[in-house]
């Protein structure tokens, strides 16, 4: 399926875990410390440089250089969610993001506040920093820069960026559970295979 940005409750809540999409307009890049930033913006009264309503988020720190008079992303894979998990519920309850992009999953907690708001998380694939810049087409913008360069808050246009996997829909479907159930259910029969 084709994503664009920004995105509908309608776009999201269509999607089941296991999907495959990707993603075409605007995106922002947000790490621990933007998302410290943002929320003590928010708590401040105070507005963000850019509009989260419908947004999706990739959890990355990209690699940027400057070119001519802007900049290119050079590598741009996806860091460990389950860092911002203290904070990403919170985060997605009071800017309205739709869709997060990350690796390796996140909390129950965070589950349970994408399927209260209606936002999803996209899988990309670890070690595929170079790939994921292929599908940036521009840095549009660049907010928070003395966070550092990674984590700084970018926007940028990508144009069927992925493929990326439906890892937790917005209602309550996670693949990582299911993998973690599976697991548990199998491992008395492997240990006793293996003799432990």
């Amino acid at each position: 399926m084709k994503l664009k940005t920004p995105l509908s409750e309608e776009d999201v809540r269509s999607l089941k875990a296991g999907d495959t999409v990707t993603i075409s307009g605007i995106i922002y890049t947000g790490r621990d410390e933007m998302h410290q930033r943002a929320l003590e913006y928010a708590r401040e009264g105070r507005r963000l440089p850019f509009d989260l309503q419908g947004a999706a988020i990739f959890h990355a720190g990209p690699i940027v250089r400057k070119e001519g008079g802007g900049w290119k992303v050079v590598a741009a894979g996806p860091t460990t969610s389950s860092r911002l998990d203290p904070l990403e519920p919170e985060f997605i309850e009071r800017f309205g993001v739709r869709a997060i992009i990350g690796k390796g999953g996140m909390s129950q907690q965070t589950v349970e506040a994408m399927q209260r708001h209606g936002c999803v998380y996209l899988a990309m694939t670890g070690g595929a920093a170079v790939l994921g810049a292929e599908g940036i087409v521009e840095v549009k913008d660049v907010e928070w820069l003395d966070l550092g360069m990674p984590e700084a808050f970018w926007a940028l246009e990508v144009r069927g960026f992925g493929p990326l996997t439906v890892g937790i829909d917005a209602h309550g479907h996670s693949l990582y559970a299911k993998v973690r159930e599976e697991v548990q259910e199998n491992l008395p029969r492997v240990r006793g295979m293996l003799g432990l």
